[in-house]
C-alpha cells in the first residue's frame, strides 16, 4: 500500500513517537562543518528540520539568521520549547517544495532521505533554486539501500550524482568519516556549490 507522505504523516510519526531517524542531537559530520564557519552573518536553512538539533546549535553559537522548514508542526514547536527566544518568523511550517526566499547554506540532514525518490531531481532544482550565487548545500546522504519500505528510502553515489551535477559543483563528495557508529561507512557527506550566477 502506497502512504501518502504529507503533513498529517509525519505528524502522526512524531505524536506517536516513531522517529527512529532522530539522534537526539547534531549529527557529528555537520557539528565538524559548522564549527569551522566563521561567518555568522549567513542565512541558513534547514529543511525537513524534524527536531532540528543543528538549527539548536547554531543558533547556541552565536547564529542568528537561521530558519527551520517542516511539513509537522510537532518538531517545530519542540524547537521553539527548547530555544524560546527562536523567532516565530523562522519556523516555517511549510513544504520545502513551495518556499520562496534565497540562503547562502543549507543544510540537509535526513530529509532527502524522506521524499520519495521520483521527486529527488526536484529537490536538487529547489535547492539551487533556493541558494544565492556561490551558496552551499551541505549534508549527508545515505549510501546504503534498506531492506525496509521506506521512508527512510536508500541510494547510491552514482544515483545522486546525476540529480546534482547539473546545478552544483562537488566541493566533496565522500564516504563521512565521523559518522554515529551505526551508520559508519553508510553516509556521504557533501558540499555542493551552487553553479552560475
Amino acid at each position: 500500500m502506497k502512504t501518502n507522505l504529507d503533513s498529517n504523516y509525519w505528524q502522526n510519526r512524531y505524536e506517536e513517537l516513531q522517529t527512529g531517524w532522530d539522534l537526539g542531537a547534531v549529527s557529528p559530520p555537520l557539528k565538524a562543518y559548522f564549527q569551522q564557519l566563521s561567518n555568522k552573518e549567513l542565512k541558513l536553512l534547514v529543511p525537513g528540520c524534524g527536531n532540528a538539533y543543528e538549527a539548536e546549535y547554531l543558533w547556541q553559537n552565536g547564529f542568528r539568521n537561521v530558519f527551520v522548514a517542516d511539513l509537522a508542526e510537532a518538531p517545530l514547536a519542540a524547537l521553539k520549547a527548547r530555544i524560546p527566544d527562536f523567532p516565530e518568523a523562522q519556523l516555517l511550517h511549510q513544504d520545502f517544495f513551495l518556499l520562496q526566499d534565497t540562503f547562502d547554506l543549507i543544510i540537509e540532514q535526513t530529509f532527502f532521505c524522506a521524499i520519495e525518490p521520483r521527486i529527488r531531481p526536484d529537490y536538487a532544482i529547489k535547492a539551487f533554486e533556493l541558494l544565492k550565487p556561490g551558496g552551499k548545500l551541505v549534508g549527508l546522504l545515505f549510501n546504503t539501500e534498506f531492506p525496509q519500505a521506506g521512508p527512510p528510502f536508500g541510494g547510491t553515489e552514482n544515483e545522486y550524482r546525476t540529480y546534482f551535477e547539473p546545478f552544483f559543483h562537488f566541493r566533496t563528495f565522500a564516504t563521512a568519516t565521523n559518522s554515529i557508529k551505526p551508520r559508519a561507512g553508510k553516509e556521504l557527506f557533501m558540499i555542493l556549490e551552487r553553479k552560475g550566477i
